[in-house]
């Protein structure tokens, strides 16, 4: 087939993302299909040259908006699609599909107690790294981080060794706390709840995240960026943490459950831009 000739274009996201695989249905003037095509892994089309005259495209693909169009074929049968863009179906725009590594440098783990039922006492871990992968649909995407336990840091050594020890964390004997998801719900335009297994002190339970998309854009080292936010509720007493000291008020020293913040910024591909 002669390059120059036939039906050309490209499927793309408002973002300028390839939306790979969609779906190119072309008919004429009475509903007749006359060609249906799939765009590449680049969300680009080709197609054999079709008679001259006047068409109908609509371009369709999982997880987006249809969109639908006019097309004029010369009489060389040469028609040029130019880039249609498709919304993503609830009106947000994604992270194009394949690795996002989080990027432990620009992103947050923590968690935050009650201290004698009056305030909180907040803790971040300073070493931890994962990984997202967003398929198309997203509702198939996953989640894999792995935090070091040892890490904890509430701006106090005395408090940070107690949490250290086998009476909370037990880092010596479970060094790693790792997360692993199983699933995604979606609950709005740019939120979704995301299903899956905390490992914590050696002992696993089914966790969910709620997780809200905040946008993609490049960084200053040529790469791409997305940032996510999330939050969870624990129970300590789920993951056989029961250390509680009551205190002669009867107010116990430290809460039962505790809440986890985490602001992750991820980096397109499989592997961080060097320092």
């Amino acid at each position: 087939m002669d390059d120059n000739r036939g039906l050309r274009g490209a499927v793309r996201t408002k973002d300028g993302w390839a939306v790979r695989h969609a779906i190119v249905t072309v008919t004429d003037l009475m509903g007749r299909q006359v060609a249906r095509v799939q765009a590449g892994e680049d969300g680009r089309v080709a197609a054999e040259p079709l008679p001259g005259g006047t068409y109908t495209v609509i371009v369709t693909a999982m997880g987006y908006e249809p969109a639908a169009s006019t097309l004029i074929v010369s009489s060389s049968g040469t028609a040029d699609l130019g880039a249609v863009v498709l919304a993503r179906a609830g009106g947000t725009e994604l992270p194009p599909p394949g690795p996002w590594t989080i990027d432990p440098a620009h992103s947050s783990v923590a968690a935050v107690a009650q201290h004698l039922g009056l305030s909180s006492v907040r803790g971040r871990f300073g070493a931890f790294e994962g990984r997202v992968e967003i398929a198309e649909p997203v509702e198939g995407s996953t989640v894999a981080a792995r935090i070091e336990a040892a890490s904890i840091d509430t701006g106090n050594k005395m408090r940070d060794d107690h949490l250290r020890s086998a009476d909370f964390l037990n880092s010596d004997a479970h060094p790693a706390i790792e997360y692993r998801s199983t699933g995604l719900t979606a609950v709005g335009p740019d939120r979704w709840t995301v299903h899956g297994h905390l490992t914590l002190n050696g002992v696993t339970q089914p966790v969910d995240l709620d997780l809200t998309y905040l946008g993609t854009g490049p960084d200053p080292w040529g790469g791409v960026r997305a940032a996510f936010r999330a939050t969870a509720e624990l129970r300590r007493a789920d993951f056989k943490i029961r250390f509680n000291q009551i205190l002669e008020a009867g107010i116990a020293a430290v809460g039962e459950s505790l809440k986890v913040e985490l602001e992750i910024q991820t980096v397109q591909g499989e592997t961080l831009p060097e320092a």
